[in-house]
Parts: C-alpha cells; structure tokens; sequence
C-alpha cells in the first residue's frame, strides 16, 4: 500500500546511504548548453498564464482531454475543472500564482506518465481522507515550491540543489518538468505516510520540500534518474 508509512521510510532510505556535499565545495562555471537550458528555463517562469491567448486556450483544453479523454468540455469556464480539483470554475485564477509554466508541468504530467497522473488525479491508491488536497492547485503550489527550490529567480543558484539541478540539466533537457512529476508523486507518497488532511496540505509540501532538498544535495547525482524517488514514476 502507498501509504504504508515503513514503506515510505524504506522507499527514501536509499539516499541516506549516499554522501551529500556541501554547496561550499563547488565552484559553478556553467557550460554553453547548461547557460541556454538555464535560460530557456528562465524565460518560460516569467510568462504569465493569458486566458486570451489561443495557445493557452489549447493547453488548458489539451490538459483536460489528456485528464478525461472520455468527458467533453463545455466550455474553458466550467464547472466540470472542480472535478480536476481546481478552486473554481475558471482554472485561470489558480494560474496566477505561478503563470504558464504550472499549466506546462501539468499538461508535461499528463502526457507523459499518464498512468501516474491518472492515478495520483483520480487518488486510486492508499488510505485516503474524506478531505483530500484538490490535485490540481496541489500541481500549482509544487510547480511554485520547485521554482524557489532551485532559486531559479536568482541569477545563479547558490544552493546545492539549485547547483545539481543545473548539472541534471546538462542530461536533460526537460528536467525541470521530469522533476516535477517526482516532487509530485514524493508529495502523494508523504501525504499517504502522514495520514494528511485537508488543512495539513502546507505541513505535507514542507516535507516534501525537504525530501527533495536532501535528495538533491548528494555527491553522485549526475542524472535525474539518480534520484532515488525517480523509481515512484510509471508510465
């Protein structure tokens, strides 16, 4: 079971074992590519979510499809976005908080581990309350807590993990939105080992944040796939 608590111990023991290494070590020259992908990364946070730009229109709806391929969307304003766990009818106020991108990483989700999208969307797995996180904002604030993670609004990380996050780059191109699908599934798995709530959703995120943060910081990590929470994704 997901949310069997030893498991979740065990499942993240694998990176106690492995050495971290201090930020202090590490002098952080970055290569060609690494300046493009940081920058191409960059300038995707910095654009808004436009609810009248036809592109953003068709990301929304693709999302949806992606979400329910079976169900029709009436209409970008619509009741049917609080089944995805939206706020409200209108998923473009939820986008505010962190523009685009969080549509970006969700629709990235989707496409691309659809069978662990579906089942974290749809919570087919674990001991669930009767007051679960809506996964939809849930997706938004774990785009958010990446983005300060990573200090990817500085203009060079000076953190451990924002410095390994850029040598992961270095191996893909993507891995911001691989990353994302991790940080997501680590927060289910937390949320299933806490017994988590509703109003515990802040306290799960922290520890999810943590979690990240120590995985990030060790010695060997050279791909996203070194990640030992890499292995919770399927397709």
């Amino acid at each position: 079971m997901v949310g069997n608590r030893a498991w979740f111990g065990g499942l993240f023991s694998g990176s106690g074992k492995r050495r971290q290494v201090s930020a202090e070590k590490i002098v952080l020259d970055l290569t060609p590519v690494q300046e493009q992908r940081l920058q191409s990364l960059k300038e995707r946070l910095n654009v808004p979510y436009d609810e009248t730009r036809t592109d953003h229109q068709d990301s929304l709806r693709a999302l949806w499809n992606a979400s329910f391929p079976d169900t029709e969307l009436t209409s970008l304003v619509s009741e049917q976005w609080k089944d995805m766990g939206w706020q409200g009818v209108n998923p473009a106020t939820d986008f505010r908080g962190c523009g685009f991108v969080s549509l970006e990483n969700l629709l990235f989700f989707a496409r691309t581990y659809p069978a662990s999208f579906k089942r974290l969307m749809l919570k087919q797995q674990g001991m669930r309350t009767t007051w679960e996180y809506p996964f939809a904002v849930a997706g938004v604030n774990i785009s958010y807590m990446l983005i300060q993670l990573l200090e990817l609004n500085s203009v060079r990380p000076k953190s451990l993990p924002g410095i390994n996050f850029i040598k992961v780059l270095t191996e893909h191109e993507d891995a911001f939105d691989v990353l994302y699908c991790i940080a997501f599934e680590m927060m289910d798995a937390q949320w299933l080992a806490m017994r988590a709530s509703y109003m515990q959703f802040k306290e799960v995120l922290e520890a999810t944040r943590q979690q990240l943060e120590r995985e990030l910081s060790l010695e060997d990590l050279n791909s996203i796939h070194d990640l030992p929470a890499c292995n919770l994704l399927y397709k």
